[in-house]
C-alpha cells in the first residue's frame, strides 16, 4: 500500500468526497475511505479526527480572511459594505478548490445532520464579521446585524455559486446578490452609490 505518497490529506479528502457522493455520507466507513486513497486506517486519523473532519476541518481559513479583509478596508465605507469587501476578499478561497467544494456541497445537501454542521460553520462566521466591526468602532446590535445579513447574503451567492452551470465566478455572484440586498432596503439612488463604492473597492484590490 502506498502510504509514504505525497499529499496523503488531499488524496483523502477527494477519496471521501467521492465516496460519499456515490455511496452516501453515513454508509461510507474510514477503512473503505484509505483504501480508496491508498493510505491506512492510521494515516487517516493523523489528518481527520473523523469522517465529519473532511468535510469540516478543525482549522477554519475562512474566519481569518474574513477578519483581515474587515480590517484592512477603507474607513469611510458603511458596515454593508465592509461585509461586501470581506466576503469579496474571500471568493477566491473557495474558487481555487472549486470542484472539491462542489462535491462537498453535494454531500452536505443531501444529509440534514450535516446541513445544521454547516449553519454552525457560517454562525461562527457571522460572529467572526461581527467582532471585525465592533473593532472598527460599530455599536454591537448594528454590528451583529450587518454581519448577519452579509453572511445570509454569502450563502445565497454560494448556493448559485455551486449550481451554476456556467461556472461564473463566486465573486460576481457575490456582488450580483449583494446588489439585490441592497435594493430590499434602499432607494435606487443609494443603490447605485453603493455599486460605485463596489467599483472602487475592486479596482484598488485589482
Amino acid at each position: 500500500m502506498g502510504r509514504w505518497k505525497p499529499d496523503a490529506r488531499g488524496r483523502l479528502e477527494k477519496a471521501a468526497l467521492e465516496l460519499y457522493n456515490h455511496q452516501g455520507f453515513d454508509a461510507t466507513t474510514v477503512a473503505e475511505i484509505a483504501t480508496r486513497a491508498g493510505v491506512t486506517e492510521r494515516t487517516f486519523y493523523r489528518h481527520f479526527a473523523d469522517k465529519r473532519e473532511v468535510l469540516f476541518p478543525a482549522g477554519n481559513p475562512i474566519a481569518d480572511v474574513l477578519a483581515d479583509a474587515a480590517a484592512a478596508a477603507p474607513l469611510p465605507l458603511p458596515p454593508l459594505e465592509v461585509i461586501a469587501h470581506a466576503l469579496t476578499e474571500a471568493a477566491p478561497v473557495f474558487e481555487e478548490r472549486g470542484d472539491l467544494v462542489r462535491q462537498r456541497q453535494s454531500v452536505i445537501a443531501a444529509n440534514p445532520e450535516l446541513q445544521e454542521r454547516e449553519l454552525a460553520k457560517l454562525a461562527v462566521l457571522a460572529s467572526t464579521l461581527a467582532h471585525a466591526l465592533r473593532e472598527r468602532g460599530l455599536e454591537t446590535t448594528t454590528a451583529a446585524l450587518a454581519a448577519e445579513i452579509g453572511i445570509a447574503t454569502f450563502k445565497v451567492a454560494y448556493e448559485r455559486w455551486v449550481n451554476d452551470p456556467d461556472r461564473r465566478p463566486l465573486a460576481q455572484h457575490l456582488q450580483e446578490t449583494l446588489h439585490t440586498a441592497r435594493r430590499l432596503t434602499s432607494p435606487a439612488e443609494h443603490v447605485a452609490a453603493s455599486d460605485d463604492v463596489d467599483s472602487k473597492v475592486q479596482e484598488g484590490a485589482a
